[in-house]
């Protein structure tokens, strides 16, 4: 895969300072993350620390590790969305923390490629730790170079919440299982004012949605091929795929204006109940109210005859935060072992599910009971197929494009070819 990144924009030397005035602004940034030079600081850049799911548990288990460490003391620089971007230009400037919490995503599928972070599969081995990791997690942290980028955490089951005292008032008796089904619940819930399935069309969630549906009639291995070209016209799983997506839009299937929609607007509608049907990653599951998850349902995408799955479909994700090595890290190996060692401990493992109501890419038996609908989804097993996350094969730079393409989808009345063309015009643009 082409990064976006070269290795000599972060490797030459002398030109960190340079490079990193060049990189483009970003709304919102923090202030530049920085290295502590001393050994009894561990810097740890991570998404967790404000709002993000997790964020209480995480900030408890540091104080203990703390309390556990004495002498050794933890410092957190805290962004969201913009962390790649802040960490980079850190990078770039030799300033970077010591140990980086974030999703395999867009930008830093490249950094080991490129030498921003460090392959951590000796330390994996060396640590002991293998085996706390659930094997699919490393086979996704794994690049096609045999390096596993960081030590896998945070995951994710991305089902479809269906809620049934909606559906009972429409008159729909049973949970759709096929398109056919779906189109006739979404047109008994409109004849009763509520909106069929909210999305997020103008941006990530719709675009996890849209890749979905695209897969009915695509194997994983077909899957990967698309994302990774971008070629939508040349497969014809793919395009009776979006066929089928775009049946399912014309026909009333998606809320009115999904294509303006984002995550925080459906989570809302799904939540007041002013819609019937969401598919949800974990993390929005645990944010529903008590009421609402009292009759929801949790199951997979509905099917269309001939679909390459046996089941309704759901995502699963094993790439939400790891922990990432830094070159500066390494140079504080030792308290980076014993910070990975604690955060990997079954005990604080459990607390993030049963406190935070997380997904974990490692072995536990520890279920979120305290969040049904999360411990649902964890429970669905085989009773649901699984299509592919895109985002591992999706090249960075054609990640935004695609959620501007996955809006112009959503759009009533585009048509399948129309849709086509704009999938592959991100991939273009890239």
């Amino acid at each position: 895969m082409r990064s976006p990144l070269s290795r000599r924009g972060f490797l030459a030397a002398g030109s960190g300072l340079a490079a990193a005035a060049a990189l483009p602004a970003m709304s919102g940034c923090s202030t530049l993350a920085s290295a502590d030079s001393d050994p009894g600081t561990l810097v740890v850049h991570t998404q967790l620390g404000t709002t993000a799911p997790g964020s209480p548990t995480y900030t408890a288990a540091v104080k203990d590790f703390e309390k556990e460490n004495p002498g050794l003391r933890v410092k957190n620089l805290v962004n969201g969305d913009d962390l790649p971007q802040v960490y980079e230009t850190s990078r770039l400037a030799r300033k970077e923390p010591d140990v980086v919490m974030v999703n395999l995503y867009d930008k830093t599928l490249a950094w080991t490629d490129v030498g921003a972070t460090v392959d951590v599969k000796d330390y994996l081995d060396d640590w002991g730790l293998r085996d706390r990791v659930l094997p699919a997690a490393l086979t996704e942290w794994t690049d096609d170079e045999g390096r596993i980028r960081a030590f896998p955490y945070f995951a994710a089951n991305w089902p479809v919440a269906f809620n049934t005292h909606l559906l009972d008032r429409a008159g729909v008796g049973a949970i759709p299982t096929t398109g056919d089904q779906l189109i006739g619940t979404a047109r008994k819930l409109r004849a009763k004012g509520i909106a069929p399935v909210t999305v997020g069309g103008n941006d990530w969630t719709g675009q996890k949605l849209l890749a979905q549906i695209i897969q009915t009639f695509l194997t994983p291995e077909e899957a990967r091929q698309v994302y990774t070209t971008g070629d939508f016209s040349g497969s014809r799983g793919a395009r009776a795929g979006i066929d089928y997506f775009v049946t399912l839009r014309d026909a009333g299937v998606f809320a009115d204006k999904a294509q303006g929609l984002t995550s925080d607007s459906m989570t809302t509608q799904y939540n007041t109940e002013a819609a019937a049907i969401q598919s949800a990653m974990s993390s929005a599951l645990a944010k529903v109210p008590a009421k609402t998850a009292g009759h929801t349902e949790i199951g997979g995408w509905p099917l269309a005859p001939g679909a390459a799955h046996e089941k309704p479909t759901i995502l699963r994700s094993f790439t939400l935060i790891g922990f990432w090595i830094s070159p500066n890290g390494v140079r504080k190996l030792s308290s980076v072992e014993k910070f990975v060692r604690f955060m990997y401990r079954p005990d604080i493992v459990s607390r993030f599910i049963t406190e935070s109501g997380r997904d974990m890419a490692l072995v536990t038996d520890t279920v979120s009971k305290d969040f049904p609908l999360v411990a649902e989804a964890q429970q669905l097993g085989d009773r649901v197929g699984q299509a592919l996350l895109p985002d591992l094969y999706v090249p960075p730079t054609a990640t935004q494009p695609l959620i501007t393409a996955t809006s112009t989808a959503f759009t009533r009345g585009t048509s399948a070819a129309s849709v086509r063309s704009a999938l592959e015009s991100a991939y273009r643009t890239a």
